[in-house]
């Protein structure tokens, strides 16, 4: 399932906020793939094309370092 939702990512990545990851596990803060406007981006993107609603309070800054760390964040809160 987790391979599934990597993919998901991967494409939202690419069609929604034009950047490329490298990889899974590509860190998307440490490359500067990411700012902060783009993560806020992002959670809406996952909401509205995943469903995942994930509670910001629940929601560490190492969990959206990669690609792969986002899907397992997505698995538990979808």
């Amino acid at each position: 399932m987790q391979a599934s939702i990597i993919d998901e990512l991967s494409a939202l990545f690419d069609e929604a906020l034009h950047i490329e990851v490298p990889s899974p596990d590509t860190d998307l803060i440490d490359s500067g793939l990411l700012d902060s406007l783009q993560l806020v981006q992002l959670l809406l993107q996952i909401e509205e094309r995943m469903g995942a609603r994930i509670p910001l309070d629940e929601v560490e800054l190492d969990d959206l370092r990669s690609v792969s760390r986002l899907a397992g964040l997505i698995a538990q809160w979808s």
